[in-house]
């Protein structure tokens, strides 16, 4: 299956979630995390340097740090990489253009991928925070549902088998069984873990908002109607240098917009629920046999039902009633039947905005959806399935128009946005609707989620370039990570849920033709062993200074009013060599001559240099470029034409 609907896919989000988490530096680092500040403060004074070689610096969390991921490496029986950058809190953003050259073996050394800090904006968000965690359950279940042995051979558990002793949760370290799949998945599966449980009990502990002030909340007896403490959308970061040893260390927390938008709650609703599953004790098919492992003393605590004392699983259960009680008490007009965007609270009221996305819509139902299934037998079921069904319904009679399609938004008391609709407004409420079905069975929302579907593929697929239109009646697509992966996450759906045969190849035709363009740089894991080893004109990110991740934005123009509807069969363009160490060569093939237009962008999208802007015959020419007056990095050659041809090349300048 996984290869079926892209395996270059889960290649590329592997590797650059890695880039996001653990090399770039784009957060707060683990070692000012919160439970290694916890485990910190009950070790002696001489602890200090007892596992940084020595090096005291006043400062135990480095030392503990270290201490954890030795162990991880033991129970995995994998060294860890140098200078890692954990982070358990991720930053809203930051430049990919990285201030060195990244060194030829950066997999064994990390310190050349870092990214400058000086470029970063230091605000939290938690839909920046929800969602990386949410992929990192995804990599942290899949790298950690089996055992192997200590050469690497894969071991399936079977309740028996176990890296524990026996009798006892603790490593065994002559069993000749370690956890995860293999070797690195095993040690990387605990780190990602370990970044998740931090930054879910810093969530609770630091981020919780009153209306008036920053703190934590009481998960386990939380009630909303005793006063409200929700998690506003945007929180800046003030940071100290404390030692030339150490990360800078978070110092101060500060509200910049207070309000609570629903896509913040239900990205990390989404990761923590996610979590809940891999950890609850009570689940035994194969994964959860391995999983139990994990969570029960050694490397992680067992849950409260087992050891007395709340552990990760608690946390994790909490934190999901915590979001989802204020979803339901800041977001849900229930006189209206819906969810809304945004919504504020004074610290006694709330005020409800009246306006309702379908991408919101679509992934509101997704996570009520798990919230019936996790818990199911309490209160909270009915809450989530009675909200469920309501939104459903909602989607059906007011966000459907006649034509099938669904509005992109809808604002009570106005009614339906009348703006073009957008490709993402179908895949999400698709995504949406086919997770309402799977909770109830009800076959309306089976067959509104296949209307969603169909009329994505009838009205935005462009078969002939195996692209997607982003709009109705727009033939620019815009495209951004966002709106890819709400796609082609209505696509995988469609597939699964809605047994639409076609969806699992038009999700990999359009995978390979626009993440693949999109990516900045790329390593072993999607196939690269050096330059442009697999061809596909996406450099290997060694020895260049940009990160492996996608590109904020990308434009595609489709000519649909002349016979030239693939432009690579009406005119190719060449740049070489690539990378362009001076002078580059561009060379053009056409089937005609015309005036075009040869420009350079920047990674931000920016115009920043012409290099012609005359009639240029097509028919085999070349065109010089001199790119000494650039800096070194990553740009776009751009071709315009006259008549409607439209090219891009991607290329790097490493002088």
């Amino acid at each position: 299956m996984a290869y079926t609907m892209g395996i270059e896919a889960y290649e590329y989000s592997r590797y650059l979630l890695g880039t996001v988490i653990s090399r770039s530096g784009i957060g707060l680092h683990m070692i000012w995390a919160p439970i290694v500040g916890q485990m910190a403060a009950m070790k002696p004074a001489e602890f200090d340097g007892s596992f940084t070689n020595g090096m005291k610096n006043g400062y135990k969390e480095d030392d503990v740090m270290m201490m954890m991921i030795k162990h991880f490496g033991m129970l995995a029986n994998q060294m860890a990489p140098m200078h890692p950058f954990p982070q358990f809190a991720d930053f809203e953003s930051g430049n990919p253009q990285l201030p060195q050259t990244v060194a030829p073996d950066f997999m064994m050394d990390f310190s050349s991928l870092r990214w400058d800090r000086m470029q970063m904006d230091k605000t939290l968000n938690l839909a920046a925070m929800g969602q990386t965690m949410w992929k990192q359950y995804f990599w942290a279940k899949d790298m950690l549902g089996a055992f192997h042995d200590s050469i690497d051979n894969g071991i399936e558990a079977d309740g028996i088998i176990s890296p524990d002793s026996v009798g006892s949760p603790m490593f065994d370290p002559n069993n000749n069984v370690f956890y995860g799949g293999n070797n690195l998945d095993g040690f990387i599966g605990q780190v990602l873990t370990a970044e998740s449980i931090n930054k879910t009990a810093f969530l609770l502990n630091k981020l919780a908002f009153d209306g008036t002030t920053l703190g934590m909340v009481d998960a386990a007896n939380y009630n909303p109607a005793n006063g409200i403490k929700y998690f506003p959308h945007r929180i800046a970061v003030t940071e100290t240098m404390v030692d030339s040893t150490m990360p800078p260390k978070p110092t101060g927390l500060s509200v910049v917009d207070a309000s609570s938008h629903l896509f913040d709650q239900v990205s990390f609703l989404l990761g923590t629920l996610d979590f809940k599953n891999m950890m609850d004790p009570t689940n035994n098919d194969a994964d959860h046999l391995a999983y139990h492992s994990v969570f029960d003393g050694d490397p992680f605590p067992a849950p409260m039902s087992v050891s007395g004392m709340m552990g990760p699983y608690d946390m994790m259960a909490g934190a999901s009633m915590v979001l989802f009680q204020n979803i339901m008490a800041m977001h849900f007009n229930s006189e209206a039947g819906t969810f809304v965007d945004v919504s504020n609270y004074d610290g006694s009221t709330v005020t409800m905005n009246s306006e309702i996305s379908a991408i919101n819509l679509g992934y509101t139902l997704l996570a009520l959806s798990k919230v019936a299934t996790e818990f199911a037998g309490m209160p909270l079921e009915q809450m989530a399935e009675d909200a469920l069904n309501a939104q459903a319904n909602f989607v059906l009679t007011q966000l459907k128009s006649g034509d099938g399609g669904y509005y992109n938004s809808f604002t009570i008391g106005v009614g339906a946005d009348s703006n073009p609709k957008k490709a993402t407004a179908q895949a999400a409420v698709a995504r949406g609707l086919y997770a309402a079905y799977q909770v109830t069975n009800n076959a309306d929302y089976l067959n509104g989620g296949n209307d969603a579907y169909n009329f994505l593929i009838d009205n935005f697929y462009v078969p002939g370039l195996n692209i997607f239109k982003t709009e109705m009646g727009n033939n620019t697509a815009i495209y951004t990570p966002k709106n890819m992966a709400i796609i082609t996450g209505g696509l995988r759906e469609a597939w699964k849920v809605g047994n639409m045969d076609n969806a699992a190849a038009i999700y990999t035709r359009f995978f390979k033709k626009v993440f693949n363009s999109m990516i900045l740089a790329e390593a072993e894991p999607s196939g690269e062993t050096g330059n442009d080893s697999d061809g596909d004109g996406v450099q290997y990110v060694g020895g260049g200074s940009v990160a492996t991740v996608f590109a904020a934005e990308a434009e595609y123009t489709i000519n649909v009013t002349s016979a030239r509807t693939d432009l690579k069969e009406s005119v190719s363009m060449r740049v070489y060599p690539n990378p362009i160490q001076g002078i580059a060569t561009i060379e053009l093939n056409g089937s005609s001559d015309e005036n075009i237009r040869l420009s350079v962008y920047d990674i931000a999208g920016r115009e920043i240099q012409i290099i012609s802007e005359t009639a240029i015959p097509l028919k085999t020419n070349t065109v010089e470029w001199d790119t000494n007056g650039l800096q070194d990095g990553l740009y776009f050659v751009r071709l315009v034409g006259n008549q409607g041809l439209n090219a891009i090349q991607k290329v790097i300048v490493n002088k």
